[in-house]
């Protein structure tokens, strides 16, 4: 069966993700490699998006690093600026499947306040048919109960659903449900496998 729903991740896909480059600017490289050595920072971000608040976490990572404080409270104070903007190529595709009739849903890793501050600034964030997030479910991926979830909401059956993710543990997890999957590296193979999945084509395509 060809797929006829799309599944996008978020970050890393249709928006920029990039931690590491806003701390190598505000702290410098050896500075930020220190840092990210001795903090568990996306261990930390990860309880976020399962499901705890945002400054918590964060505020908590703080005051067991004392000497890191001031580094570590950016990520809560500043995070927008850990995002480095829309992903354009990625974002005219999301929309031009939505022209074409496709339905067009989310399944990512994301707190619930960090997603509010996203949608804010990116307005396409908004245009999801429906959105599975992590930190509402309270479940990440690639905890197959998640896919489920997803499943279970929808209605559509695995064969039907096409799912893009920059990690490939996550569309592993996916593609042992059935479902078509595509490890993101770029929006060039992106468009490649919607072409190739029938999804978009060549009249299409933005």
């Amino acid at each position: 069966m060809k797929p006829d729903v799309m599944v996008f991740d978020i970050g890393r896909v249709l928006i920029g993700w990039d931690p590491e480059g806003f701390y190598d600017r505000v702290i410098g490289p050896k500075a930020r490699a220190r840092l990210f050595a001795e903090v568990d920072l996306h261990g930390m971000n990860l309880r976020i998006d399962a499901g705890e608040g945002f400054l918590g976490p964060v505020a908590e990572m703080a005051a067991r690093y004392p000497h890191w404080a001031d580094a570590i409270m950016l990520w809560h104070d500043r995070w927008l600026d850990l995002v480095t903007g829309p992903i354009p190529r990625s974002v005219a595709m999301m929309r031009a499947l939505k022209r074409a009739g496709v339905p067009v849903l989310a399944l990512t890793n994301f707190g619930n306040e960090t997603l509010k501050i996203a949608k804010a600034r990116f307005d396409f964030l908004n245009e999801f048919d429906r959105m599975f997030v992590s930190a509402e479910l309270r479940l990440l991926k690639p905890d197959p109960a998640i896919y489920a979830a997803l499943e279970l909401g929808t209605g559509y059956a695995p064969q039907r659903l096409f799912f893009t993710d920059d990690r490939p543990e996550n569309c592993d997890a996916a593609a042992a449900r059935g479902w078509h999957t595509h490890v993101f590296d770029g929006p060039d193979g992106l468009e490649k496998a919607l072409l190739t999945h029938g999804l978009l084509t060549e009249e299409t395509l933005p």
